[in-house]
């Protein structure tokens, strides 16, 4: 019996006919794609016996494997005759239809006459005719097509097509039936499970199996990334699963992802895997100027790029930059663009939350049929709940505004008048404001929208010819194009859980959408996946995080307990207040008491603090402290490059005869996701409670939550405070064998609320006697 490859007319037709480079960018916003609006409208005038979105579908076999085509064809229109019936094929764009000609896109010629062989076939029908309609949308103005061909040519051409794609079916066929092989055969790749794993492990399986959301608050130290993957694995061999998308905040839990696909390889499982890197870090050139004039990888990317993903599925398993870059290199393609082309195509991804939830960078092609059988496992998953407020708010300055005024005076008068005005609306906006550096208001800025979609018009004209633009000028205009576009695109998510937010400082005024409550979005950017598992040591407490997560009536909640032993870790409280107002005389008794730390006993320190400036005021008084000792310190600096990141953490070494203390701040880059095992860290201190720091928005978000039931006080400012002060901590004790000493620096920890959401083994705290001021 054959085997069937499912595959929708759109998606083969692409892979088939995609020719040419890649744009500068904006193609996302003028490219001829089924526009709704432009659907709908065309089809409102289709005569009686027409109809419109027709499922159709054809089985054609080829060297031993059966293709199922299927899709809808936007219209079938029937002639006076009753007898002659034409396939119309409907797109839409934004850009000049008069550039359009009948050989414009080959690939819409092939998807409407695979639609016609299929309607030819099913009919009995000897002749068919094609049509494209293009409607341009603002302008509603049409262009159509027309080729007549008979049903054998058809097939002929449908056969010609399906001959193309084979190559590519053929290995993904092939690398199906390795993979589950491989899956089925595969045992836990350690010699047991460490405590809690299991538990875990069966957690994540049973959620995807029936297909809900879970919430796993589950220790460092258990292997959770393996406790995720390895059921995930099992889930594919078992046919619930085709592919799973491991999402992440930082580089280095990336890494421990693929470290775990590198091990579960090396006990013999066949999975394609691929990381995407982001687009700036990952660009062969000094610039990222993704134009075919500007880049020899963007230029005739998609006349490589098949053959591309090709050579890595049949030559790679786990493609991690330095594979993707390789193999980038060979075919003379570019790295990202690359990475998401593998990325359709492989088991596994191993990306950025804004893959799935953003959407401005997600995957738009992973179609619903592929979702429902997908899952996200979201590592660090406290972290999402900011980021997801970052992705669904927008915010746009009138300084940028201003300067394409200038840039474009006497080059393009319909460039310069859109941006002309939008200065314009900023400036009786700042009239309106007064006195007042900020506004808040309930209801979207639709005058404000109004002025951006006229702009973004203009923009894309000028951007589609570069009419002559200075390079200066035209990475301002990308740049302001990107940021307006992205503003209406968050405008059209605008409901109850937003405010307007204007706020006029330091000479520049601007506007801000601002997303108070993301539960709702992440919720609908999730929709259609078949299970999600949120999972972090410190999602707690668990009904905060399921609440702003998005967690459904129906989803599970799980919590591993901690393997460790309570004698690993000594816990002390020094209660200091580190309020705001009491910084500056707190700064000589936190200092002191770190010294007394650290001076009693040798080795490796981090201490934690809630803001540079509190930690430059206390770092001060404590090198005087240290003057006369061999101590060395290390201070965190504000933008920190890759290579300053590794250095400073490379100073963490076992063994050390001088003590060695490293200031930081929480919630940055060397408070998680970091392993220091062993003797590399004797001890941390966190100084305060975490809270963020007090301001308009965050007392909008807080005064929100107040009006929907919940204590806003504790959802905007407590519990992600204790959330960064747990990850902080956590970095102390990472292993069965680690030991180490927590220094807690503020009175709140004595109080019930602070004290309920500290983890239970650092409860038994002892508490120091009060420091002298």
């Amino acid at each position: 019996m054959a085997d069937i490859v499912n595959i929708s007319v759109r998606s083969l037709v692409e892979y088939v006919y995609r020719r040419g480079s890649i744009e500068i960018g904006f193609r996302t916003s003028k490219a001829l794609t089924e526009g709704t609006k432009a659907h709908q409208k065309l089809q409102k005038q289709y005569g009686e016996l027409d109809q419109h979105e027709v499922y159709v579908s054809a089985e054609i076999p080829y060297e031993g494997l059966i293709f199922v085509i299927d899709g809808r064809c936007d219209g079938l229109l029937m002639d006076d005759d009753g007898i002659t019936v034409t396939v119309d094929e409907i797109k839409s764009t934004s850009g000049d239809i008069t550039l359009i000609d009948a050989d414009s896109y080959p690939v819409h010629w092939a998807q409407a006459k695979c639609y016609a062989y299929m309607v030819a076939k099913d009919r009995g029908l000897s002749r068919m005719r094609i049509q494209l309609t293009y409607m341009q949308v603002e302008t509603e103005e049409t262009l159509r097509f027309v080729e007549e061909a008979a049903a054998d040519e058809l097939e002929q051409f449908v056969w010609q097509v399906v001959r193309l794609y084979y190559p590519y079916a053929q290995a993904r066929y092939e690398h199906e039936q390795r993979r589950n092989r491989s899956v089925k055969e595969l045992a836990f790749p350690f010699p047991s499970y460490r405590e809690g794993q299991r538990k875990l492990a069966g957690a994540v399986y049973q959620t995807i199996q029936e297909g809900h959301k879970l919430f796993a608050k589950a220790p460092t130290g258990i292997g959770k990334t393996m406790s995720t993957l390895f059921p995930s694995v099992k889930a594919i061999g078992q046919g619930l699963l085709q592919r799973i998308f491991y999402l992440t905040a930082k580089t280095i839990t990336r890494t421990a992802a693929e470290e775990a696909f590198a091990l579960m390889q090396s006990q013999g499982l066949q999975l394609h895997t691929v990381t995407i890197t982001a687009k700036d870090k990952v660009c062969f050139q000094e610039e990222v100027r993704c134009t075919k004039e500007h880049c020899e990888f963007a230029d005739g990317y998609f006349d490589r790029i098949n053959e591309a993903v090709l050579d890595v599925l049949r030559h790679a398993t786990i493609m991690t930059r330095p594979v993707i870059e390789s193999y980038a290199r060979k075919h003379r393609v570019c790295p990202f663009e690359f990475s998401l082309d593998i990325a359709y195509a492989a088991d596994a991804v191993i990306c950025d939350y804004n893959y799935i939830f953003d959407p401005r960078v997600n995957l738009k092609r992973l179609f619903e049929e592929q979702k429902r059988h997908t899952a996200l496992l979201v590592d660090e998953a406290h972290n999402l709940v900011d980021r997801a407020r970052e992705m669904y708010s927008s915010e746009l300055p009138k300084s940028s505004f201003l300067a394409l005024q200038r840039e474009y005076k006497g080059v393009r008068a319909e460039l310069h008048d859109a941006a002309k005005a939008l200065n314009q609306y900023y400036i009786a906006l700042r009239k309106r404001l007064g006195d007042s550096q900020m506004l808040v208001e309930p209801e979207l800025p639709e005058s404000l929208i109004a002025l951006l979609e006229v702009f973004i018009a203009a923009a894309e004209k000028e951007l589609a010819g570069q009419g002559g633009s200075a390079a200066s000028s035209a990475v301002l205009l990308l740049e302001v194009y990107f940021n307006a576009q992205n503003f209406v695109r968050i405008a059209k998510l605008f409901d109850e859980r937003y405010v307007t937010f204007t706020v006029n400082e330091r000479n520049e005024i601007s506007v801000k959408l601002i997303c108070l409550d993301p539960s709702h979005l992440l919720r609908q950017m999730g929709k259609g996946y078949r299970s999600h598992v949120f999972f972090s040591a410190t999602l707690s407490p668990l009904s905060y995080f399921m609440d702003t997560l998005g967690a459904g009536e129906e989803d599970y909640s799980v919590t591993v307990p901690s393997p460790f032993s309570k004698d690993q870790l000594e816990v002390f409280v020094q209660p200091l207040s580190t309020r705001y107002q009491d910084r500056e005389r707190s700064r000589e008794p936190i200092a002191r008491s770190l010294h007394e730390l650290v001076t009693g006993r040798t080795g490796n320190y981090l201490v934690f603090f809630p803001s540079y400036a509190y930690m430059s005021s206390v770092y001060e008084v404590f090198t005087d402290l240290a003057a006369d000792s061999e101590m060395r310190v290390l201070v965190q600096q504000t933008q920190m490059s890759e290579e300053e990141r590794e250095q400073f953490l490379a100073e963490f070494q076992a063994g050390t005869e001088i003590t060695l203390v490293g200031f930081a701040v929480m919630g940055g880059i060397f408070s998680e996701g970091i392993d220091l095992v062993g003797d590399r860290l004797t001890g941390v201190a966190v100084v305060g409670v975490g809270l963020p720091q007090l301001g308009p928005e965050r007392n909008l978000i807080k005064s929100y939550l107040d009006s929907t039931g919940k204590n806003g006080y504790e959802y905007a400012y407590v519990f992600p405070g204790m959330n960064k002060v747990q990850q902080a901590g956590g970095r102390l004790i990472r292993s069965e064998t680690d030991r180490g000493v927590l220094l807690l620096i503020d009175d709140r920890y004595l109080q019930p609320l602070y004290q309920r959401l500290l983890p239970e083994e650092w409860r038994a705290y002892t508490v120091l006697p009060a420091q002298r001021r």
